[in-house]
C-alpha cells in the first residue's frame, strides 16, 4: 500500500509539513517495503486552487491515504471523491507518521480540520 505524506523534507527524519495543499514535498511511502520516493508540490505557490490541484497530483501517484497537518475543505472533497483516506492532525517527523499509520494510532478524518486557504500564509 502507498500512502503520502506531506514534507518539508526529503526523509523520514524530515518534519510533516502541517498544509496539505501548500506542503513543500509530498513523501510517498510503500508501507510494506518503507520504499520512498520525495516529490516536489508543483502547488505550494499556485494563486488559488492549491489543494485541489494538490490532490489531482497525489492521486496520480495510486496512493491510498494522505497523511497531514491540516486539509481544507476543497482539497478533502478531492481526496475523498478519488477514494484516498484523509488523515490530519498528524506532526513530529514523516518517520513517526508511517508509524502511527501501520501501528493504527492515526485515524480517518471524516472532515476537513481548517477553513479554505488555510495554507496561504507560512507556518
Amino acid at each position: 500500500m502507498k500512502i503520502a505524506v506531506t514534507s518539508r523534507g526529503d526523509d523520514l527524519t524530515a518534519q510533516v509539513d502541517p498544509r496539505f495543499g501548500r506542503c513543500a514535498k509530498f513523501a510517498l511511502i510503500d508501507t510494506e517495503s518503507m520504499a520512498l520516493e520525495v516529490i516536489d508540490n508543483t502547488n505550494v505557490s499556485a494563486a488559488g486552487g492549491a489543494g485541489i490541484q494538490a490532490a489531482q497530483a497525489i492521486s496520480d501517484h495510486s496512493v491510498t491515504a494522505v497523511l497531514t497537518g491540516n486539509c481544507g475543505p476543497n482539497a478533502f472533497r478531492a481526496l475523498a471523491a478519488a477514494g484516498i483516506e484523509v488523515i490530519t492532525g498528524m506532526s513530529g517527523t514523516v518517520g513517526d507518521a508511517v508509524k502511527s499509520y501501520q501501528d493504527g494510532t492515526a485515524t480517518s478524518s471524516d472532515a476537513p480540520n481548517v477553513t479554505s486557504h488555510f495554507g496561504t500564509t507560512s507556518v
